[in-house]
C-alpha cells in the first residue's frame, strides 16, 4: 500500500498531529493509500510557503518563456507515466482505466502544454483616450496564491484545468486533494518536484475540506480561491469568501442538470449513443451529465426501445479490466443516495425502463455498483428532473414543440451544459440560441476541451475555466495611464510661483 505524506515548499512532510486515512478502491473495497491527514496549521505552512515563493518573485519573476518551459516539462513527464497515473486513477476513483487512459490523464497533460503556450500569447493593449495627450495602457499580473479546491470524481484533470493556468499567469497555488480520490493529486507533486519547479510553487495538502478549504479561504495570504464542486458547498465559500478580512475573487464551477433535447429529424444512431454517454460516462459522476433526456414524441417508442436496449448491454466491472465500460460509483453512501432519488422518482410517478437497482451479487458484491436506470413519465415538478443525482441516471421527459423542449430545458435552476440533436441547421441554431446554457453541445453530448471556455450560467458557477477566458480568470488587469501633454493638469487654476 503506498503512503502519501503532505507537500509543502518541496518537502514531505508529516501532518503536523501524526494523522492519516486510507483511501479505498470502490470496485473492490481495499485499500489503496495512507494519506496524511493535514490540520489548519499544516495548511498555513502550505500558504505561508506559497506566498514567501510568490513574493520572491522565483516563480512571478519569471519571464513567460521559461515559467513555460517548467510547465512543458512537468506535462512531458506526467506523459512517460500516463499508465501509471492512469491506473492509480482508475483504483481510487472506480472508473473504467479506459477513460482515465484516453481522458483524464491525457487532459491534465494537455492542461499543461496548452496554458504554457497560451500565456506566451497573451498581450496587453494601448487604448486610445479621445482629447487628452495619454498614452493608456494595459498589463496582466498575477494574484498571488491561489487555493485550488479539487473534486473527488475527476481529481487530476480538473484540478489540473485549474493550477496549469493559474501557475503559467505566474500565481503559486496551495491545493486541497479531495478527501475520498486524493492520490493523483499527491502523485503530481512527485512531478513538479523532478520538473524542478522551485520550492512553494506547488504545495498540496490532503483532508478535510472543512478545515483546509476553509483556511484557505480564511487567510490574508490567499488571493483567490478555485473550486470545482456542488452548489452547496459554492454557497458556503462565497459566504466564508464575504466573511474573511480579505474578499478573494472566486472560481467556481458546480452542479448541472443538463438537458439533452433530440429532435424526430436526428440522426438517431448518433443521438442514442450521446444519450448514454452523457449520463453513463463515469457512472454518471460528472457535473455535465446530460441527465435529463428531452424526447420528441414523434419518435419516443421506437428511440426509447433502442435506448433501453443498448443500455442493458453495457459492460460494468472492474475498473482495471480494459473491457469495462462503466464501474463502481464513488462509495456505499453515494450509492444509497443514487438510490433513493430513484426510490422517490417512482414514488412521485415516474416509470422505471431500466435498472433501479445496486448491484450487489457477486462479482459486484464488494464494491459500489449501481444499474444504469432510465426513468419515464419525469415531469418539472419532480425533484428527479430538478436535482443533481450525480449517477447513472436518466430522467426522460416528452414533449412536442419547439417551444415547450426549450421551455423544459431552462426549467431548473442549473445552466452548465445542454445537447441538441437536429440535421435541421436552422432549428439547431435557433435552440442554441433560447437554451440557456454555459456550453451547447450540437449534435454531440458532454465534451469538454483545454483549449475552449467551460463554465456554468446561473447556479451552475461563476467564471470559466479553458481557453483563453480561464487564463484570464488567473490573471489582474492593470490599467496605466501616462500623461504625454506640455504641462499638468491645472484643474485648480494656481498659478506658477
Amino acid at each position: 500500500m503506498k503512503k502519501f505524506k503532505l507537500f509543502i515548499n518541496n518537502e514531505w512532510v508529516d501532518a503536523e498531529n501524526g494523522k492519516t486515512f486510507l483511501t479505498y478502491n470502490p470496485c473492490t473495497g481495499e485499500p489503496i493509500a495512507e494519506m496524511a491527514y493535514g490540520s489548519a496549521a499544516d495548511t498555513r505552512k502550505a500558504i505561508a510557503a506559497a506566498d514567501a515563493a510568490f513574493r520572491s518573485g522565483c516563480w512571478s519573476g519569471l519571464d513567460v518563456e521559461t515559467r513555460g518551459q517548467y510547465l512543458h516539462r512537468v506535462a512531458d513527464i506526467l506523459q512517460d507515466r500516463l499508465e501509471e497515473f492512469a491506473r492509480w486513477e482508475a483504483m481510487d476513483t472506480g472508473k473504467p482505466i479506459r477513460e482515465t487512459r484516453t481522458i483524464d490523464i491525457p487532459l491534465a497533460i494537455r492542461a499543461f502544454h496548452f496554458h504554457a503556450d497560451n500565456m506566451k500569447a497573451l498581450n496587453g493593449k494601448v487604448i486610445p483616450v479621445p482629447g487628452q495627450p495619454l498614452f493608456d495602457y494595459t498589463t496582466y499580473e498575477p494574484y498571488g496564491v491561489v487555493g485550488s479546491i479539487a473534486p473527488w470524481n475527476f481529481p487530476i484533470h480538473l484540478l489540473t484545468r485549474s493550477i496549469a493556468a493559474a501557475l503559467a499567469a505566474g500565481n503559486t497555488v496551495v491545493c486541497k486533494a479531495a478527501t475520498l480520490t486524493p492520490v493523483t493529486s499527491q502523485m503530481l507533486a512527485e512531478v513538479f518536484l523532478e520538473a524542478g519547479v522551485p520550492a512553494g510553487v506547488y504545495n498540496i495538502v490532503s483532508g478535510s475540506g472543512g478545515v483546509v478549504g476553509e483556511e484557505l479561504l480564511a487567510s490574508d495570504e490567499v488571493a483567490m480561491v478555485a473550486l470545482t464542486g456542488s452548489e452547496e458547498v459554492g454557497r458556503r465559500l462565497m459566504a466564508a469568501s464575504s466573511q474573511a478580512k480579505r474578499i478573494k475573487p472566486l472560481s467556481l464551477e458546480l452542479g448541472g442538470k443538463s438537458p439533452i433535447i433530440v429532435e424526430p429529424d436526428c440522426d438517431m444512431n448518433g443521438a442514442l449513443n450521446s444519450v448514454i454517454l452523457g449520463f453513463c460516462m463515469n457512472q454518471g459522476e460528472v457535473c455535465v451529465s446530460t441527465s435529463r433526456l428531452l424526447l420528441n414524441d414523434a419518435i419516443y417508442d421506437e428511440f426509447m426501445e433502442k435506448l433501453v436496449r443498448r443500455v442493458q448491454k453495457i459492460k460494468i466491472g472492474d475498473c482495471l479490466n480494459d473491457d469495462t465500460q462503466m464501474g463502481s460509483l464513488i462509495s456505499a453512501d453515494h450509492r444509497k443516495t443514487v438510490h433513493g432519488f430513484v426510490e422517490r422518482a417512482l414514488a412521485a410517478g415516474g416509470k422505471l425502463a431500466c435498472g433501479g437497482h445496486m448491484l450487489t451479487e457477486a462479482p459486484y458484491d464488494k464494491g459500489c455498483f449501481y444499474a444504469p436506470t432510465i426513468i419515464e413519465n419525469v415531469t418539472p415538478d419532480m425533484e428527479l428532473f430538478q436535482e443533481e443525482v450525480f449517477g447513472p441516471v436518466l430522467a426522460v421527459t416528452r414533449y412536442k414543440t419547439l417551444d415547450e423542449a426549450v421551455e423544459l430545458a431552462n426549467a431548473t435552476r442549473f445552466a452548465l451544459g445542454a445537447s441538441i440533436f437536429t440535421e435541421n441547421i436552422r432549428k439547431m441554431y435557433w435552440l442554441a440560441e433560447k437554451v440557456d446554457a454555459g456550453t451547447m453541445w450540437m449534435n454531440c453530448a458532454t465534451k469538454s476541451n483545454i483549449e475552449t471556455p467551460f463554465g456554468g450560467n446561473r447556479n451552475s458557477g461563476l467564471g470559466r475555466e479553458d481557453g483563453v477566458e480561464g487564463l484570464l480568470e488567473y490573471l489582474k488587469v492593470k490599467n496605466h495611464i501616462w500623461y504625454m501633454g506640455e504641462q499638468y493638469d491645472n484643474f485648480f487654476d494656481f498659478e506658477d510661483e
